[in-house]
């Protein structure tokens, strides 16, 4: 506890402030109607490098916000210096509603929902067909997390020159998925990228894949200005790769039609946060035969209204096996 002497200095004196002096407190947080309208093209440590303008801002999110955080591709109101320049940093006061949201967790029983990117319009989920080999299971993971999101899946397959795709485009034809065959010599003549360019105009593409299978070098050549660190290689004994992009990085094509939103390579995809009743929004053909299933059916079940409605020829087994497939995938590991 702090004493004073006879002789007491003015400056040593806290005085409590006076409440009529002083400008009271409110919970009213400013409406900050002036704010400039951008993108968050990527986030590092607590700072947001958003697009406002046609000029790269630095930005820090403002203590009225809370915890919610804003991730790569939402959209934003800024205030502050928004000049662009070095050394200089704006506030984020708002996060616009999201379109569409693309979660992952780190495993299945990891509480901790993780937004990869928002606003996106489509999953480019890219695998190669060999080394390292394909996982359908993390295929059919990104799958359900990207009709649960409302993205619309492409698959994108690498390395054709070392395996042929037609298995593995067979297990995925019921889906109606499509998708785009690329082998190395094509990503060397710019032919693969211009293929898969078409897929992506006019649209915000996330890509997402476990390290090794190409995903930043066909991203390097669809945004060739804007290069990315591919250092990585594929481990000869586990048969992993090694990380090339540490965060997430939304990077527009060079016709300006369309972004790409290339992020960290993935070990696992994680379906804790996923609610398995919104899987069949993404079979439409399938889900008017869900109107007789039992209450809180899981449509894998002996009572489930589906049977029947395939039996009758309203859809193809093929897409209801596929839909069973894809519920199921949360109880199997990655690896199966």
């Amino acid at each position: 506890m702090r004493r004073y002497g006879k002789h007491t200095d003015e400056d040593d004196i806290r005085a409590r402030p006076n409440r009529r002096g002083n400008r009271p407190r409110t919970h009213i947080r400013p409406k900050h109607e002036d704010a400039a309208e951008g993108m968050v093209l990527t986030v590092d440590r607590g700072r947001l490098t958003c697009l406002v303008d046609g000029r790269t801002v630095t930005a820090m999110k403002a203590r009225e916000l809370g915890r919610k955080a804003a991730v790569v591709g939402d959209r934003v109101a800024l205030v502050g210096d928004l000049s662009g320049t070095k050394d200089t940093l704006a506030r984020i006061v708002r996060i616009q509603e999201r379109d569409s949201v693309l979660r992952r967790t780190a495993d299945d029983d990891d509480p901790f929902e993780r937004v990869v990117v928002a606003n996106a319009d489509q999953l480019a989920i890219v695998t190669a067909l060999a080394d390292p080999e394909p996982r359908p299971r993390l295929i059919d993971r990104c799958l359900v997390a990207a009709y649960d999101g409302g993205l619309e899946p492409l698959l994108v397959l690498t390395k054709s020159d070392l395996a042929s795709p037609e298995k593995l485009l067979e297990s995925y034809g019921a889906l109606d998925i499509p998708y785009v065959v690329t082998h190395r010599e094509e990503l060397r003549s710019g032919d693969a990228a211009d293929r898969v360019r078409a897929q992506l105009d006019g649209r915000v593409t996330a890509f997402v894949g476990h390290s090794g299978v190409g995903k930043t070098t066909l991203v390097n050549a669809l945004v060739p200005e804007d290069r990315r660190r591919v250092t990585g290689h594929v481990n000869a004994v586990t048969g992993r790769g090694r990380h090339t992009t540490t965060s997430a990085l939304a990077l527009p094509l060079a016709d300006g039609t369309g972004w790409v939103v290339d992020t960290p390579g993935v070990r696992s995809f994680g379906l804790a946060h996923i609610d398995p009743s919104r899987v069949i929004h993404a079979f439409p053909d399938l889900e008017p035969g869900t109107e007789g299933c039992p209450r809180a059916c899981s449509h894998d079940e002996p009572d489930c209204a589906l049977d029947a409605w395939v039996a009758e020829g309203h859809a193809d087994p093929a897409r209801l096996y596929s839909l069973r497939r894809l519920l199921a995938t949360r109880e199997r590991t990655e690896g199966d």
